[in-house]
């Protein structure tokens, strides 16, 4: 790869390669973050990237596009086919422009949403006061129990009676438990609300069946295709079929234009791949990771927010050992131990400080680490931890933490130079 790149721009052909070795050398745990299969980056380099089309298959506004109307449709049908779903539509360019194309579909300025607040788990684009949907619609939060730190249903129904929201949104960017999609559904439909469900972060584990689907019990469905899903950077949404005219017409021209066929075509193979025994086993892994780092590092004297993980993260509370969220991730970043500090709920600290850290098991688990390799991590952290200012601690962790992924190609050796 690069072979065209390193003769006409060597200075960027380095910087690429800078990245690839810290990828290699990185136990990389941003829960947000995988490593593509191969055939992911070939397809989104592929000679898609050349061609613009706007529309659907067999009504583009521009000539051409029979090819790319194969490829759409067969995405489209294996999408279906992985997630059972009714129908999907799979323009979205990411996570946020999924939720930006259900909005565009059914909201209107100024009605009303109801939605997980962002610092006991949600994400921007469900209302955050940093974000553009706060200005254009009029947003309600719901938030976690105090004492579990898990959803307040309750409160959810309650405020959904009060406020009678014309959406209600789940799904989150920082919450390690299931959720009881068929309650949040059944919750909007006692209120006349559409139901939405932003399963980005799970993607991956709906698709093989390690946990359960929100599709079920939801009128929107939306996703990226990164994280969990271990595809493209992209997005996809899945409706009931009564609402596939509307969402086709909220997607285009509602919210987006010209289609992304190159990163569609990189779909298209993962949602081939997504249905194999390999990525369920692969996902199996990741939940049994992440139960097990919990534990370990619950052994230790950490608290983990909600008890534990039903998911690929967790979310550890820092308080108890006098470090913050901030320290931590510079600290263990320096350490090669990727993680981001977290806000954590009903966190007193500032948000770009914060009281924890969130932690991801899908990327280290696709290069084949398990249960041992995960403790020798949790020992590595809680080292660090304990001394995150001590230059001794931090290069001897850095030297144990080269040591061990060392053993764990990041991809096998020489594929990418063929």
């Amino acid at each position: 790869m690069l072979k065209e790149t390193r003769r006409t721009d060597p200075e960027l052909a380095s910087i690429v390669d800078k990245e690839l070795e810290r990828q290699k050398n990185c136990i990389e745990m941003i829960a947000s973050e995988s490593t593509v299969p191969i055939p992911v980056m070939e397809l989104s380099g592929s000679v898609f990237t050349n061609k613009t089309l706007e529309g659907y298959p067999g009504a583009r506004f521009q000539a051409g596009g029979e090819v790319a109307d194969e490829m759409e449709r067969l995405a489209v049908a294996r999408a279906e086919e992985l997630f059972d779903a009714e129908y999907a539509n799979i323009q979205s360019y990411s996570g946020s422009t999924a939720n930006y194309t259900v909005f565009a579909t059914i909201l209107n300025p100024g009605d009303k949403v109801l939605a997980m607040r962002l610092d006991q788990g949600g994400h921007l684009t469900h209302g955050s006061p940093a974000n553009w949907t706060s200005k254009m619609y009029n947003h309600t939060f719901y938030g976690c129990d105090a004492e579990t730190g898990c959803i307040d249903y309750d409160e959810m129904e309650k405020l959904a009676n009060e406020v009678k929201p014309k959406l209600i949104i789940c799904g989150a960017s920082s919450y390690p438990r299931l959720i009881d999609y068929e309650r949040v559904g059944n919750i909007a439909k006692s209120v006349g609300a559409y139901s939405m469900c932003d399963m980005a972060h799970v993607a991956g584990l709906v698709a093989a069946k390690v946990i359960p689907s929100p599709i079920p019990y939801m009128d929107f469905v939306t996703s990226s295709t990164t994280k969990t899903f271990c595809s493209a950077r992209s997005g996809m949404v899945f409706c009931k079929k009564r609402y596939e005219k509307a969402l086709n017409k909220g997607t285009f021209p509602g919210a987006l234009g010209s289609i992304h066929l190159h990163t569609m075509a990189a779909k298209c193979w993962s949602f081939r791949y997504a249905a194999t025994p390999k990525f369920h086993d692969i996902m199996m892994q990741v939940v049994k990771n992440a139960q097990h780092m919990a534990k370990e590092l619950q052994k230790r004297g950490y608290t983990i927010v909600t008890g534990g993980t039903d998911t690929h993260l967790l979310v550890v509370d820092l308080r108890n050992k006098g470090v913050t969220g901030r320290q931590m991730q510079t600290a263990l970043d320096r350490t090669g131990i990727s993680v981001n500090k977290q806000v954590i709920p009903y966190d007193t600290a500032k948000t770009n400080i914060t009281s924890g850290i969130r932690i991801g098991l899908t990327s280290v688990t696709q290069r084949g680490l398990k249960e041992d390799a995960i403790t020798e991590i949790v020992d590595m952290i809680d080292q660090v931890i304990k001394a995150p200012d001590d230059e001794n601690v931090i290069a001897d962790v850095r030297s144990k933490a080269e040591n061990l992924i060392s053993k764990y190609p990041l991809y096998s050796e020489g594929v990418l130079n063929e």
